[in-house]
This record gives C-alpha cells, structure tokens and sequence, in this order.
C-alpha cells in the first residue's frame, strides 16, 4: 500500500474512532497486566469461574459505555453528514430544473419570434385590406391604384406594419372618422373582426413564452398593437 494510500486511510477515520482504539488498547493491556499481577500473587483468586467472570464484566463494562458512547457521536456525524449531502443534493436538484425551466422558455421564445413573423405579415394583409377596403379606390379613393400597389410591394417586403402606421398617423374627418372607417360597411367591419381576433392569439402566444410580459408589451406598443387598440376603442356595440 502506497504512503498516499496509508495517508488518506488514517484521515478518513473519525478522530473519535482513534480514541476509542487507543483507550481501549492501554485498558486492555492494564486489565491484562493487571491479571497477571493478581495471579502471580494470589493464583486462587483468577482460578474460578467467579471470580474470572466477575473480573471481566468488571474490566469490560468501562469499555462497553466508552464504545457506546463513541457510536452515538459517530452516527450523529453521520446523520449530519448525511443531511448535508441531501441539503446539496436538492440545491443541485433546483439548479437543474431551473436550467431546464430557462431551456425550455428559451425554446418558447424562439418558436414564438417564427411564428410571429408569419403573424405579423398576416396582420399586415389584414390591415392592407381593411385600408383599401375605406381608403382605397373602392373606399373614399383618397388612395389611387398605384399608390395601393406600392405600398403592398412594401408590405410584401417585410414592412407588415406600413398599413397600420397610416392608420394611426392620419386624420380621417373626410371619411366621417376613424369609426367610420373601420366599421363603417360589413366587409370592413369582418376585416376588422379577424384582425382583432388574429392580433389577440398572438398575445397569448406572447404570454407563453414571456412571464414578465416584455414580448406582449412589445407588441402592444408597435404600430400593429396601436391599430389594436383603436379597433377595440373604436368598435360598435356588439362587435
């Protein structure tokens, strides 16, 4: 056995363990020494049964209560041993599942930004409709043909929210108002409808992935979430 091995096998022993081994070694010796002298004086009195059981329960017992008393404290150390393990066992435990949990969200999150942008090219189209549909050559006309082409080829290009920054930039008296124009014929008012509903599933979609509600905040203050919110502001009774 190597000198680290000898090393490391003396430090893993409870220092009480050693006081047991040594007390116990010198009070076996004594106790034998002892013995002896009492035999070599006085032969007759280690000869009987008696007297040697009544010798060694009486050199024995001292032993017994030190070495009960050693495994008390020893198992006390090992139960506070013990708690300390399942004590770092369950920080770990928590470390792990909130890794997971943070694993997991960041997951969310990442679906969430893809489909978002579907969403929000959809949300584009919608409002694109319901802009032509009050603005455009089939509404006040305020809007020409080319003007509404040019500003879907921006749409189809990534600018889904070009329609709704018009929407929320403008003065619409002429057109009898923003109320008028969003809900002003059936069709405006179905186009509208689904833009609501469209824009609302996407904040719930939001709400999955985010528990402080930055995305949701996002989106609400984005020129889509504004024209939102004029929409409910603005809705006829019943809508």
């Amino acid at each position: 056995m190597s000198r680290k091995k000898i090393s490391k096998f003396f430090s893993d022993r409870d220092w009480r363990i050693w006081l047991g081994v040594v007390v116990t070694f010198f009070w076996i010796t004594s106790t034998v020494l002892y013995a002896t002298v009492i035999n070599a004086s006085d032969p007759s009195q280690t000869n009987s049964m008696d007297s040697v059981g009544s010798f060694l329960e009486g050199a024995f017992a001292p032993l017994a209560f030190l070495w009960l008393v050693l495994g008390l404290f020893i198992q006390q150390r090992e139960l506070a041993d013990n708690t300390d393990v399942m004590r770092r066992t369950v920080e770990q435990s928590v470390k792990q599942t909130q890794a997971i949990a943070a694993t997991e969200m960041n997951a969310r999150q990442e679906t969430f930004f893809k489909i978002a942008e579907d969403v929000k090219t959809q949300l584009g189209g919608i409002s694109g409709m319901l802009f032509i549909s009050g603005l455009g050559p089939v509404g006040s006309g305020r809007y020409d043909r080319e003007q509404m082409d040019t500003m879907f080829s921006k749409g189809s290009q990534g600018d889904s929210s070009i329609f709704a920054r018009q929407f929320i930039s403008q003065n619409f008296e002429e057109e009898g108002g923003l109320p008028e124009l969003l809900y002003g014929t059936e069709v405006r008012r179905r186009h509208a409808a689904n833009y609501i509903h469209t824009f609302e599933r996407l904040c719930r979609l939001a709400q999955n992935c985010d528990v402080d509600g930055i995305i949701e905040d996002s989106l609400l203050q984005s020129a889509l979430g504004l024209l939102y919110q004029r929409l409910i502001d603005h809705a006829p009774a019943g809508q």
